[in-house]
């Protein structure tokens, strides 16, 4: 778990989360129908390099891509590749950054055009639950309590909490100890100590929240066939409160 003890490290991974919510903004505009999914790991990939950074995916256990591209479906992990994103489709996307030693990550989802009524609720929803997540990132608080909290905004709505995958500490590597389920109960598991820095992940399906892994032995699909959407912030937590570190100019 990493916990952030001075002023150059706090300075580090500060950068880490802005290059990271620069490279969302950028991503973000890009994703209309006619798109190939490659073709936006191709700017993400540039953007970050002309930080001075790194793709903290690219490699990451064989990961073939420097960001995942996940579409309708798919919950996490898809491959960039010749898919053209079309008017309608659910569209997550997560990407990872590594500045000077300090990793930051995020995931944000959207719709591709419009006329998708029922994903744009599910996002919405997600979205919610991150950040019901996030105000629970609290020192002396547990774990538990942002896990309860993300899996009571999305099922109060009529979908589903993803239990296969879930969030996870990050700082000097990309994935540290504690996980972070996105179910769970209030004042259960590790103690939320402060300076640490928490990745805190929801992902919602639309209907069951069961999920299998693709002969690719990456992309994560819904068993049913529904929605999924996914949102991520990186977040450091202070004595006066959680910091989203990945936040960018056009959120609240």
């Amino acid at each position: 778990m990493s916990k952030l003890v001075n002023e150059d490290e706090v300075e580090k991974i500060v950068q880490s989360g802005k290059i990271l919510a620069e490279v969302i903004r950028e991503i973000k505009k890009l994703i209309i129908p006619g798109v190939k999914t490659s073709f936006l790991d191709e700017v993400a990939t540039n953007l970050i390099r002309s930080h001075k950074a790194r793709p903290a995916f690219l490699d990451y256990k064989g990961y073939p891509a420097s960001i995942c591209v996940s579409i309708n479906e798919q919950v996490v992990h898809g491959i960039p590749g010749e898919r053209i994103i079309k008017r309608g489709d659910l569209v997550s996307v997560d990407i990872g950054v590594e500045f000077q030693g300090f990793y930051t990550d995020a995931a944000f989802s959207v719709v591709a055009g419009d006329n998708n009524p029922v994903a744009q609720r599910l996002i919405e929803v997600t979205e919610k639950s991150l950040y019901e997540g996030i105000k629970r990132a609290l020192p002396g608080n547990r774990i538990g309590d942002i896990s309860h909290a993300v899996q009571e905004t999305i099922e109060s709505a009529g979908f589903s909490v993803v239990r296969d995958f879930v969030g996870h500490g990050v700082g000097r590597a990309l994935h540290e100890a504690p996980q972070i389920p996105n179910f769970g109960k209030k004042g259960r598991g590790e103690i939320i100590e402060e300076g640490v820095v928490l990745a805190i992940e929801p992902m919602a399906n639309e209907k069951g929240y069961q999920v299998e892994i693709l002969d690719d032995d990456w992309t994560v699909i819904t068993k049913d066939g529904g929605l999924s959407a996914h949102f991520e912030h990186t977040v450091w937590v202070t004595k006066e409160g959680p910091v989203i570190l990945t936040r960018g100019e056009d959120e609240e």
